[in-house]
């Protein structure tokens, strides 16, 4: 399953719960990066805009869904969750534009961060 939205598609059939759905599709995106960079040698691997676009269809869901009227999210987190939004679009054409491995860690680290805030429950 190549696409964000294929993913939440397949889940919400099986009933599961939406911030579950978001924290795998985010590790998912992660564990790629995560991949590429290890396989890193003298230049971009052939895999990584493929990964590039699969993030950033993640985080345009995200940013499309915090900046709806409809949305029940607080307004601060709305406004974070759409600032980490431009930040990963700005940091995906940077890696696009001129790619090395260490760019990929601060998209690796966002992720798996917002990944584990979905899973925690409230106590």
């Amino acid at each position: 399953m190549s696409r964000p939205h294929e993913a939440y598609a397949k889940a919400a059939k099986h009933g599961s719960d939406p911030r579950e759905i978001e924290a795998s599709v985010l590790m998912k995106a992660a564990a790629r990066f995560n991949q590429i960079k290890t396989a890193w040698t003298d230049s971009a691997p052939a895999d990584l805009d493929p990964a590039l676009l699969y993030n950033r269809t993640i985080w345009t869901v995200f940013a499309t869904s915090v900046t709806e009227t409809e949305s029940q999210l607080p307004k601060e987190i709305r406004q974070n969750i759409a600032n980490l939004a431009v930040f990963v679009f700005k940091r995906t054409l940077e890696i696009q534009i001129a790619p090395t491995p260490e760019m990929l860690d601060v998209l690796i680290n966002i992720n798996r961060q917002i990944a584990a805030g979905l899973i925690q429950r409230p106590a």
